[in-house]
């Protein structure tokens, strides 16, 4: 009996030791990190076996408007409003950023074929993302879905970025990304 009663304690205070578990969703990418601005032409130097793919940021233009007075208003001795105030609107544009390509590394052209991207499209559907049939073809739905995953994680391109490849779980990350 005591012996019982012995194993019956120890597995009970296994099980007190199993409350519940905090589980973490997986962290989102920040994928504007990944964005290089580089002078000159071409893509960047390395890493070797590297792909990398470019897109045009647009410009980015700002447009000021103001009303400024032209003549204050007239009052009367009993302080009434004789002659209101007239104003002119300034309305101007100044250059906040100008275009510029920008770089990423991105899943090289030869492993684009179409079973990868009937895989891009699943993974995208499973988000909400892209609603058509699968396809297998990178197509204007297909790069809009793309633009809207990684525009939330600071890229704004239809150009799939590797780092938003491997979030969607489509390529292999390295143990040292982990």
């Amino acid at each position: 009996m005591t012996r019982h009663l012995l194993s019956g304690c120890a597995l009970a205070l296994m099980l007190a030791g199993c409350g519940p578990v905090a589980v973490q969703a997986p962290a989102r990418a920040d994928l504007g990190i990944e964005v290089l601005r580089l002078r000159g032409d071409g893509p960047p130097k390395g890493p070797k076996d590297a792909c990398w793919a470019s897109d045009v940021t647009p410009a980015v233009i700002e447009t000021v408007t103001e009303q400024v007075l032209v003549t204050p208003e007239i009052r009367d001795e009993a302080g009434r409003v004789t002659t209101p105030a007239s104003f002119r609107t300034d309305t101007r544009q100044r250059m906040v950023q100008d275009r510029e390509t920008v770089w990423f590394r991105a899943p090289c052209p030869d492993t684009m074929d179409m079973d990868f991207v009937a895989t891009l499209q699943r993974a995208l559907k499973a988000r909400g993302l892209y609603l058509l049939p699968l396809s297998g073809v990178i197509d204007a739905p297909t790069r809009d879905a793309i633009r809207r995953f990684q525009a939330e994680r600071g890229l704004d391109s239809p150009a799939l970025s590797l780092a938003a490849a491997q979030e969607l779980g489509i390529v292999s990350t390295g143990l040292d990304q982990l």
